[in-house]
C-alpha cells in the first residue's frame, strides 16, 4: 500500500508522550472502550505550546499551529498497526496489516529518515513549519519509532503467532523447538537446498567489508582457528528466493535464517564458530536527480536504481543477543550512526509475514470476498442495448465510477479496450504512473498502435519504487509503435487521465477519463478510487492542451475547466476557499468537505485557518499525515479531521464547496500537499452532473459518519478511534458503499 498505503498489543513502555512516542490507541473487542491504551501503544508527538495559551491572535505561520510531517507518517503507520491488534478483524487480515505496517516503516526509514540525514549532512538548519530543524526531527522520529518496533514485535510474538497456531493455520517455530525428526529432516534440507546457494564473504586484509544491499537479511559469523584467539568476520546473505520460511517434516514453518544459523558450521570445516547473529540493513532511498546534468532521464533513473541498492545506510537492525563488539564492528564498517541501530526480536523483516498466507485456504479467517459490480449507468446502458458502446453511453451522460465497488474491468478498462478496437477512434492518449505486471490497459494500447491508431503514452519513470517496471513497460510500448514520452526531469507526472479522439458524423469528438487512481487492474480491487468518464467538450479541449504540454513544448497553456498543477491548481483552490469565506460573511451557505491522502501545503492550510476564523464549517477526511492542527480555539475551531483505515486503501480525492448554495464538487489526482501542487503534474476536474455530484457528496457524508474505522485527530495531535454508538450495528464507510453498490439506485 505504498501510495499511495498500523500497531500491536503488549508493547512495553510505549505511549509516554514525554518520550516522543507516536501513534494512536488500539481498538479492542466489540463493545469495548476503544480509547483505552492498556496495550501501551505509542501516541502522537505533541505540537508546540501556544504562547500564553491564546491562539486567536497568532500569525498563521506560527509553529504552534502545525503538526510535524514526519510524526504524521508514523501516526498513520500506528493506525495501520492498530488493525493488526483489533480482534474484530479476521485473523489472516490482521497478519496482513502487520506486514503492511512493517513495510510502511521500512519505506519511512528509506525515504523520510534518509532525507533528514541528507539535510543534516548538508548543514541544512531551516526549520519545518512546526519549528523543528532536520536534526531535531531526526531525534523526534528516532524516539518515536522505537515503541512502534516494540509494538510490532509484541503483536507478532504474543498475539498473532499463537493465534495462527491455535487456529490450525500455521505453526511458526524457532529452530530450538524442532523435535528430533524435524531437526534431521531440516538438516537434510539445508544440505540439499542451502549449502550450495549461500556465499560466505570473509573480511580480512585482502577482502574488504562487502557491500550489503538494501533490506537484505544477513548473518554475521565470527570464526577462529582451533586454539587461536583471533576472530574473523564473515557475512552470509540469507537466501530468500524460495521464500522466507522452510516447511518442517511436521508441516510447521521455520524462518530460513534460523536454519542457516543452526548449520553454519558446515560452511567452515576446520574453523570454530564463535557465534552467528542476524542483522538487516536499510539504505537511503532519498536519492536526488541532478536536474542540470540529466539530459537523458532514463539513464539517470537507471543510475538512481543502482545507487539505491548501495546508498548510505540509514538503519541497522541487529538481534538482541548479538555481542556488543559485533554490533560495534557493523556500525563502524557500515558507517551508520549508533542512534540508527535498532535492537530487534527473533524475527526481523516482519513485512515478509505475508509469505505465510500464500496458499492458505481459510475463508473463515479473511474478509468476505468482494468482487465489485458493473457501474449502474454502464449496466443499465448494456441491458438496454447489448450492442451499444461505451462511447454511446458517455456521449449521452457522464459516468462516475468508484472502485473497487464498481468494476474497473467493465468501466475504465472496457473504455480503453473499446477505443483500441473501434475503427472510428483516431488517437488514444494517456498517462501511466503505476500499472500491473500483466496490464490489460497496456495490452490494449499496443493493439491500438498495431492497428495504426495514434497512441501516445506518458510513462512516469519516477514513480518511486516502480521505476524499473515503468521503464520496461515504456520500452515494450515503443516496440509496438506507441509514442512514449518519459516526462520531465523536474516534474513528476502523477495525473490520471486518458483521452480518446474519435471521428463521428458531426466531426471530431473527444472522450475522457479523469480519475484519482492508477490504471492498474490489481490496485483497482484494493484501493478506493473515483473517476469521471465524460464527453464534455471543454474537458476534452483542456486535456488536448495538457497532452500537448507534457509530450511537447507548450509552456503557456491555460485551462478553462481543469485545475492543473503545478500551474494554477493551488491558486484556484485558494480562490474557492476565499469564496467560501465571502459566502459565510454574507450569510450564505458555506462549507468545505475534502477527502484526500495527505495535507501539508502551508498556503492551503493557512487559507483553511482563515476560513475557520471566519466561521466556515470544514470537514477534512485525510487518510495519512496532515500538518494542519484542528480544533485550536481562535484558529481552527470549525475544522474537523478524520482518518479512515479499513480493508481497502482509501485513495480517492474528492473536494466539495457549498458555494452559497450552488455546490461545486471536484475529483482528481492531487492531494493538498506541497509536492502535488508544486512538483507534480496533476489534474482536478469538476463534476457537473447533479446526480454524480450528489453521489460524491454521499461518499463524503458516509465517511464522516463512520464510527468503526474512523480516527479523530485531536488538537493535541493524538488520533482517537471512534467507538460505535451501537457496537452491534457500526456505521462503517466501506461496508455501506458495498451495500450501495449492490442496490439498484446508484447514479
Amino acid at each position: 500500500m505504498r501510495d499511495d498505503a498500523p500497531p500491536p498489543a503488549g508493547a512495553s513502555g510505549a505511549g509516554a508522550r514525554d518520550e516522543g512516542a507516536v501513534g494512536g490507541p488500539a481498538s479492542g473487542p466489540a463493545g469495548a472502550d476503544l480509547r483505552h491504551e492498556p496495550c501501551g501503544l505509542p501516541v502522537a508527538v505533541a505540537p508546540a505550546e501556544v504562547p500564553g495559551g491564546d491562539a486567536a491572535e497568532l500569525p498563521l505561520d506560527h509553529p504552534a499551529l502545525y503538526l510535524n510531517r514526519e510524526a504524521g507518517d508514523l501516526d498513520f503507520d500506528a493506525r495501520v498497526l492498530a488493525q493488526a491488534m483489533d480482534d474484530r478483524i479476521p485473523l489472516l487480515e490482521r497478519v496482513r496489516y502487520l506486514a503492511i505496517a512493517a513495510a510502511n516503516l521500512d519505506e519511512f526509514v528509506m525515504k523520510r529518515v534518509g532525507g533528514l540525514l541528507r539535510q543534516q549532512a548538508a548543514g541544512v538548519y531551516a526549520a519545518s513549519p512546526d519549528g523543528r530543524t532536520p536534526g531535531e526531527q531526526l531525534a523526534l522520529v528516532r524516539a518515536a519509532m522505537r515503541p512502534l518496533y516494540a509494538a510490532m514485535e509484541a503483536t507478532w510474538r504474543d498475539t498473532l503467532r499463537p493465534a495462527l497456531r491455535d487456529a490450525g493455520v500455521v505453526d511458526v517455530v524457532d529452530v530450538d523447538d524442532l523435535d528430533g525428526g524435524e531437526d534431521a529432516a531440516a538438516s537434510a534440507w539445508f544440505d540439499a537446498n542451502l549449502y550450495h546457494v549461500v556465499t560466505p564473504l570473509a573480511v580480512d586484509s585482502g577482502r574488504p567489508f562487502p557491500l550489503i544491499s538494501n533490506l537484505s537479511l544477513s548473518v554475521a559469523v565470527l570464526l577462529r582457528r582451533p586454539g587461536d584467539v583471533d576472530e574473523r568476520f564473515v557475512r552470509i546473505k540469507v537466501p530468500t528466493l524460495e521464500g522466507r520460511f522452510v516447511t518442517t517434516a511436521r508441516g510447521r514453518k521455520l524462518p530460513v535464517e534460523q536454519l542457516l544459523e543452526r548449520h553454519v558450521d558446515r560452511l567452515f570445516p576446520g574453523m570454530e564458530v564463535v557465534g552467528a547473529w542476524r542483522f538487516r540493513v536499510t539504505r537511503n532511498a532519498d536519492t536526488r536527480l541532478d536536474e542540470e546534468e540529466a539530459d537523458d532521464l532514463l539513464a539517470v533513473i537507471g543510475e538512481e536504481l543502482r545507487e539505491r541498492r548501495f546508498a548510505p545506510v540509514v538503519r541497522l537492525e541487529v538481534e538482541a543477543r548479538m555481542p556488543d563488539r559485533v554490533r560495534a564492528y557493523l556500525v563502524e564498517h557500515l558507517h551508520v550512526d549508533p542512534a540508527d541501530v535498532v535492537v530487534a526480536d527473533r524475527v526481523m523483516a516482519l513485512a515478509d509475514l505475508g509469505d505465510l498466507l500464500d496458499g492458505v485456504d481459510r475463508p473463515d479467517l479473511r474478509f468476505e470476498p468482494w468482487h465489485g459490480v458493473t457501474a449502474r449507468r454502464i449496466a443499465g446502458h448494456l441491458l438496454a442495448d447489448d450492442r451499444a458502446s461505451m462511447f454511446d453511453l458517455i456521449r449521452a451522460n457522464d459516468v462516475l465510477v468508484h472502485h473497487p465497488y464498481d468494476l474497473f474491468r467493465t468501466s475504465v478498462q472496457r473504455f480503453i479496450e473499446e477505443a483500441a478496437e473501434d475503427p472510428d477512434v483516431l488517437a488514444i492518449k494517456m498517462t501511466l504512473y503505476r500499472t500491473s505486471s500483466r496490464s490489460p490497459i497496456v495490452a490494449a494500447l499496443m493493439r491500438a498502435a498495431e492497428r495504426g491508431k495514434q497512441v501516445a503514452v506518458l510513462v512516469e519513470v519516477k514513480a518511486r519504487f516502480d521505476e524499473a517496471n515503468n521503464i520496461e513497460w515504456g520500452e515494450r510500448l515503443e516496440a509496438a509503435g506507441v509514442h512514449v514520452s518519459y516526462g520531465f526531469v523536474d516534474l513528476k507526472i502523477h495525473t490520471k487521465v486518458a483521452l480518446v479522439v474519435r471521428r463521428e458524423a458531426g466531426g471530431i469528438r473527444t472522450y475522457a477519463h479523469v480519475g484519482t487512481g492508477n490504471y492498474n487492474a490489481n490496485t483497482a480491487r484494493l484501493y478506493t478510487d473515483v473517476g469521471l468518464l465524460t464527453a464534455d467538450e471543454a474537458i476534452g479541449s483542456d486535456l488536448v492542451d495538457l497532452f500537448h504540454h507534457i509530450t511537447g513544448y507548450a509552456p503557456e497553456q491555460t485551462y478553462d475547466t481543469l485545475l492543473v498543477a503545478p500551474w494554477d491548481m493551488r491558486d484556484r483552490f485558494l480562490a474557492r476557499i476565499e469564496r467560501e469565506i465571502e459566502h459565510q460573511r454574507a450569510g450564505r451557505a458555506s462549507r468545505i468537505v475534502a477527502k484526500m491522502n495527505g495535507l501539508d501545503d502551508v498556503p492551503l492550510i493557512q487559507a483553511l485557518y482563515r476560513a475557520s476564523r471566519a466561521g466556515v464549517p470544514i470537514d477534512l477526511i485525510v487518510r495519512g499525515h496532515t500538518r494542519l492542527r484542528p480544533g485550536v480555539p481562535g484558529v481552527s475551531d470549525t475544522i474537523r479531521v478524520v482518518s479512515i483505515i479499513d480493508r481497502f486503501l482509501e485513495h480517492d480525492r474528492i473536494f466539495s464547496f457549498a458555494n452559497g448554495g450552488e455546490r461545486e464538487v471536484l475529483l482528481g489526482s492531487a492531494d493538498w500537499k506541497r509536492r502535488n501542487l508544486s512538483d507534480r503534474i496533476e489534474a482536478i476536474v469538476p463534476v457537473r452532473d447533479p446526480a454524480l455530484a450528489g453521489r460524491l457528496e454521499g461518499i463524503l457524508e458516509a465517511a464522516l459518519a463512520d464510527d468503526r474505522n474512523a480516527w479523530d485527530l485531536a488538537p493535541d495531535g493524538r488520533y482517537v478511534q471512534r467507538t460505535p454508538a451501537d457496537p452491534a450495528a457500526p456505521q462503517r464507510l466501506q461496508a455501506r458503499l458495498m451495500e450501495r453498490a449492490l442496490r439498484a439506485d446508484g447514479a
